[in-house]
Formats: C-alpha cells, structure tokens, sequence
C-alpha cells in the first residue's frame, strides 16, 4: 500500500502528519510574493518541512488510512510500517525516495535525511485556483518626456522675443502658463485612465478566480469531512510527554516527581490505547514546545517526545 496519496490528503487540513518510525511532515502558511526586479506575483501557499524526530503514533494517518480502505486500525498501523520499512530499504539502496506530489527524501553523506518538497504544489486550500502572474510594466516616460520639451520651447521662444513690447510678453507669459496647466491636467487625465484600466483589469480577474473557487473539487477518492481549526491564546496544544503508563498509579508516581523537580507536569486523560500519559508541559506554539523537549532531552530525559493534539 503506497501512503503518499494518504499523507498529501491530510497536509491540506493538518499541520502535522506523523509517519509512525520515520518522521513528520509540518506545514506553514508563507504570505502571498512580489518579486520586484521580474514583476511577479506569487499566492499565499504551505511550505511542506520534515522533522525525522516526531516518530510516535498520533492516530491520524492510520485513522485516515483505515476510514478509506475500510480496514481496521491495527491492520492500518501494519500497512504503514511495512511501507516505512520499504522507504528504509530503498534510501539504504538507492539514497533516495520519491513522495509524489510530497517531495524527495535523500541520504546525504553523513548518513542523515534531506527533504526536498515539490514546492510548485500548493497545499492551502483558500489558495486554490491562483497562480503566479507577472504584470506588464507601465511606461510613463513618453509623457514626461513630452512636457520636458514643450517647456524647453516655451523658453526658448521667450528667449528669442525679450525685445518685444510689454503687452506682448505678457500674453506669452500668459500663454506659458496656460500650456503648463494643461500639460498637467493631461498628464493627471492619463493618470486616472491607467488606474481606471488597472482596477478594471484586476476585477475581471478576481471575478474569474472566484469563480474557479466556486466551482472547485478536489479529487480525493474518500475525502475527510471538513475540519475548521481556530486557534485560541487559552489553547496549549503543543505538549512535551515524559511518558505514556498502563497503570494509573505509576503516571501519578510520575507526575508528582516531576513537580517536585519544579516542571509545571500535567496528566492527560486515558487515551482510547488504554494509556495514561504525564506532561512535562504544554504550550501554545510547535517552536517553544520543540525548544523544550530537546532541552528536556540533555538534561533530564532522553526519551521525552511531543505530542501534538488535534483541537
């Protein structure tokens, strides 16, 4: 059973997906991108990153694996780890795995993993239809161009015709004048034109990606029901496990050791595998949980790991 298709379903919805044994994929949304120099703009997407150290079984691949092959749990658990096994294999044989629509997973000399994501494919949904666009560059210099000269003759002319009478250099001054307002007043009217034909080309686009969003599906032969995330400052989903007890008596042996240490440890109701896990901590954000599992992991528990709950 090939879990890519599996694992590119859920990184449209989830900011993790976990490969028990082999690792995560993590995503982050990058705001939209002009590039000045070329013109181009490119839409908001997800950038796809791998963490070889999430390894542990959060349920939500083989879950989804099971609900679309309609095959129980556990088989589902041993169809991933027979094809985290085949990846294994293939990078000790041919130093690399390609993910479809994922990214390309290689050994580098040291014998650690590099994750290289197919960062043409876009996994943010509210991004759907767009695609980069390069916009044409506006030429003004005609214009200004057009006025630098008329002004140039316009004092060339005055220059030429001091020895007239008075009356005379008044109405060319007049004159001057007049010529410089509607010099500016043309150069104003091009302005407003360019802009109106601006907004009605932008609009026009606009229309026609609303309309692509509209009538938008996504091909997923068994999709999962939409999921809306909203994340909270009182929400602490991030959390650093010391560990995952079958007796409820060791987790609080556990739990109070570690607030006698001064860790502010939590304990996390029964999971549904019958296990009773203890928190160093929880936190709200991926990076200040990560920070302090891998300090926990030096200097006082090499086995902690992060478990990422699903709000």
């Amino acid at each position: 059973m090939k879990i890519e298709q599996y694992i590119s379903q859920l990184l449209y919805r989830y900011q993790c997906v976990t490969v028990p044994g082999f690792g995560a994929f993590l995503t982050e949304i990058q705001s939209a991108q002009l590039v000045e120099n070329t013109h181009s703009f490119y839409p908001p997407k997800k950038l796809v990153s791998f963490n070889i150290n999430l390894k542990n079984n959060d349920g939500l691949l083989a879950n989804h694996v099971a609900q679309s092959e309609k095959i129980p749990y556990d088989i589902a658990v041993n169809a991933i780890e027979n094809q985290v096994i085949n990846w294994k294999n293939k990078l000790d044989d041919f130093g690399g795995i390609i993910l479809k629509n994922i990214g390309e997973i290689t050994l580098n000399d040291t014998k650690n993993l590099v994750f290289q994501p197919y960062n043409q494919f876009n996994y943010l949904t509210n991004s759907f239809g767009f695609s980069s666009y390069v916009s044409p560059v506006i030429k003004r210099e005609v214009l200004l161009q057009l006025e630098e000269k008329n002004s140039a003759q316009t004092a060339d002319y005055s220059i030429s015709n001091r020895k007239n009478s008075y009356n005379y250099l008044k109405f060319a001054a007049v004159f001057a004048i007049g010529l410089g307002v509607l010099g500016s007043v043309g150069y104003k009217f091009y302005e407003n034109k360019i802009a109106t034909e601006t907004l009605l080309v932008q609009t026009n686009v606009q229309k026609q990606v609303d309309k692509k969003i509209q009538e938008a599906t996504f091909f997923i032969s068994t999709p999962i029901p939409a999921v809306t995330l909203t994340v909270k400052s009182d929400k602490l989903p991030y959390h650093v496990v010391a560990g995952a007890f079958r007796q409820e008596e060791n987790a609080e042996k556990i739990y109070i050791e570690l607030l006698k240490l001064g860790y502010p440890a939590r304990r996390l109701p029964k999971s549904k595998n019958g296990l009773y896990p203890v928190l160093y901590e929880s936190f709200s954000s991926y990076s200040e949980a990560q920070k302090t599992m891998n300090s926990i992991k030096k200097s006082h528990n090499p086995d902690a790991w992060l478990l990422i709950e699903v709000l």
